[in-house]
């Protein structure tokens, strides 16, 4: 029988091959991947943005945690679909125009996918018609933008005034961070929220998405 327990190891230690083949076992013994899903794996990331809470974690243990739940939900995300769980949210995610900078968002991405969210990556160097078309399309709950440089910041403010002209802006939640940004920045260019990490993003992602659920 598949070691749930050892999945929740795998991840928490940045185990990818080992949460690998312990999903597959999982799936040919017919174990409901939403209940591996919520009950072993989400739990094994919210205690690896606790650790990083607690700064016994550091950005390599999150890209590696994330890695390996990003290898289990590969194979588990087409059962999903198949089964019409929904995910926690729908997020659309990119570093704005002018801005080559990913590593930092692609935390981001990949510990909202830990979450359960399903996660559109635009990439880096987005800009703001990109994001306009991608929440018209896709109809997220949630926008993420990222900046790394301060001379690139603004854009997020062009952006937000880009879903207003085009009429979108009440109907997505907006979320920024990054090195240059700040909860003053955030509600000066009016955005909803600002997360200052990865794992601050999860929590405030789920707060956007289910208020009730939120805690």
């Amino acid at each position: 029988m598949a070691n749930l327990k050892k999945l929740y190891d795998a991840v928490l230690n940045g185990d990818a091959k080992t949460a690998v083949a312990v999903t597959q076992e999982a799936i040919a013994e017919k174990l409901d991947p939403a209940v591996l899903i919520s009950d072993t794996m989400i739990p094994a990331m919210a205690e690896v943005g606790r650790l990083y809470e607690c700064e016994e974690y550091f950005v390599p243990e999150l890209l590696l945690a994330a890695r390996a739940m990003k290898g289990s939900l590969t194979l588990l995300r087409p059962l999903l679909a198949a089964s019409g769980t929904k995910p926690t949210g729908k997020v659309v995610i990119g570093t704005v125009k002018g801005d080559l900078h990913d590593i930092g968002k692609n935390l981001v991405a990949s510990m909202l996918e830990g979450g359960g969210f399903e996660v559109t990556d635009l990439g880096a160097d987005v800009s703001p018609d990109k994001f306009v078309s991608s929440v018209r399309e896709l109809k997220p709950d949630l926008l993420c933008l990222s900046a790394l440089l301060t001379v690139t910041a603004p854009s997020m403010r062009t952006t937000i005034e880009a879903l207003k002209q085009a009429g979108l802006r009440e109907s997505v939640k907006v979320m920024v961070g990054g090195a240059p940004v700040t909860p003053e920045f955030a509600r000066e260019i009016g955005a909803d929220g600002y997360s200052e990490n990865a794992s601050q993003a999860v929590v405030t992602a789920r707060q956007f998405c289910h208020p009730d659920k939120a805690a």
